[in-house]
């Protein structure tokens, strides 16, 4: 995925979970987009270098948007409406196997009680349901996910759980945007109930997908598969 061209910034401080304000190279400091909705658990700390992006929508509010933070030596993608299209992209051009071989991909159908699975995958009528999740916290070398308490991530998992009983494949896709990180578990100390329940939907049989992508100011791509626990 080519990335719009991008501005540098200083991270001031993140706030109202949806905005940002950034010094810019120049001094000037600006309110901006932040498309985020978790904590954003060591990726807010004031003074951080950060990259931005402007939209050319006359009609925004705030026009640019909070697109990377760099922490140490590593970019770290926090947009997570850029996530679903990278994985889309990844999944037209095969570049995951255990998702590859599909007939069709259907993204944002509606399915379970009032959830939308972000993506549909067809095969001569056999179906499976992928559910992606942006990963941005890393703790010593471990990305953990969720950042903070996502009740509607636990319904997420038993929807999933659900479209195994009816005899469908049923995926939850972690996605890690940022590489200092060779293994992923369920934050157990920030919401217990979602990593219990992520340990139950895989008894269950939903499958537990982990990938990783490298992050640059100018692209970012599927890397490789990252190995997983649940203990």
């Amino acid at each position: 995925m080519k990335m719009p061209p991008m501005i540098r910034g200083v991270l001031l401080r993140r706030y109202k979970r949806f905005l940002a304000d950034i010094r810019l190279v120049s001094g000037e400091i600006i309110t901006v987009h932040c498309p985020n909705s978790g904590s954003m658990l060591t990726c807010n700390i004031p003074s951080s270098p950060v990259l931005i992006s402007k939209s050319d929508n006359p009609g925004r509010k705030y026009p640019h948007t909070w697109e990377m933070v760099k922490i140490g030596d590593e970019w770290v993608g926090i947009h997570t409406g850029r996530t679903n299209k990278l994985v889309l992209e990844a999944l037209k051009l095969d570049q995951i196997p255990e998702l590859a071989g599909y007939n069709s991909i259907q993204p944002e159908i509606r399915y379970g009680k009032h959830s939308r699975i972000d993506f549909l995958l067809n095969k001569n009528r056999y179906k499976c349901y992928v559910e992606v999740k942006n990963v941005t916290l890393a703790r010593d070398n471990v990305a953990y996910f969720p950042d903070s308490v996502t009740a509607r991530g636990t319904k997420h998992l038993h929807e999933l759980m659900a479209a195994v009983r009816s005899n469908s494949r049923a995926v939850i896709f972690f996605l890690i945007q940022r590489t200092d990180a060779g293994l992923f578990k369920p934050a157990q100390d920030i919401d217990p109930v979602y990593a219990q329940t992520l340990k139950k939907a895989h008894e269950k049989g939903v499958e537990i997908l982990v990938y990783q992508a490298r992050v640059t100011p100018k692209s970012i791509s599927i890397w490789r598969s990252v190995p997983w626990q649940l203990n």
